[in-house]
């Protein structure tokens, strides 16, 4: 292996919590205590629609966009001030610095954020760039993202490892040619068993890779 590509939400931030609740966090801000099924209910919502239903369900004096832009702001902070690595995220990124294997991210996320959250946790200069699927042009559902940063590390799909804890995102990185470890997250473990098929390695915390990585570089 010549490179390695990290995901952010669920691999190395433990971060999907605040998307998932963020419903919650929000009306709490409000002083409002939120019906016990309201995650699901704003699960399958972009933020605009969830915005607008809380408006009309909880009759919030504010507008759809005031709403959006306090909502943001919580994310903001929870990424500024909150979100920790996931187990075992510094270890592995230190064994791949003493072997000088290149590393990047490739993420879903906002750079700014990651940005902040991951110079807060000290790991962002363990990384040669970022990527953002706002910046690259496509989601994860295509593999624009992942060729790219193998790109930037002169490294061939086949020599570069993708570390990603999202059905979806292992699978397209899998059908372009990546070797992918899947790193469990609480948030996706209803997926657990279609992970271990997908990925070329699944383990419950990302240090737990570093045995079957060993055998390859």
């Amino acid at each position: 292996m010549k490179a390695a590509i990290f995901d952010v939400d669920g691999t190395l931030l433990d971060s999907m919590s605040v998307w998932e609740d963020i419903g919650e966090r929000y009306l709490a801000s409000q002083n409002i205590t939120a019906e016990k099924n309201l995650r699901a209910a704003l699960h399958t919502m972009s933020l605009e629609q969830g915005a607008a239903w809380m408006k009309e369900k909880y009759q919030l004096d504010k507008s759809i966009s005031q709403i959006i832009e306090e909502v943001l702001k919580i994310v903001s902070d929870f990424y500024r001030f909150e979100a920790l690595l996931k187990p075992g995220v510094k270890k592995t990124l230190e064994w791949f610095k003493e072997r000088n294997i290149q590393m990047t991210v490739a993420t879903s996320g906002n750079r700014e954020l990651t940005e902040a959250a991951l110079a807060r946790n000290g790991i962002l200069d363990y990384f040669e760039q970022i990527y953002t699927c706002t910046e690259t042009g496509a989601g994860k559902d295509e593999p624009l993202i992942y060729l790219k940063a193998a790109e930037s590390m002169q490294a061939e799909p086949n020599e570069t490892l993708v570390f990603e804890d999202a059905l979806h995102a292992a699978k397209t990185a899998k059908k372009a040619g990546f070797v992918v470890i899947g790193v469990y997250d609480e948030e996706n473990r209803k997926n657990i068993s279609k992970m271990k098929e997908v990925c070329d390695c699944y383990c419950d915390r990302m240090d737990a890779a570093i045995e079957n990585i060993r055998l390859t570089i």
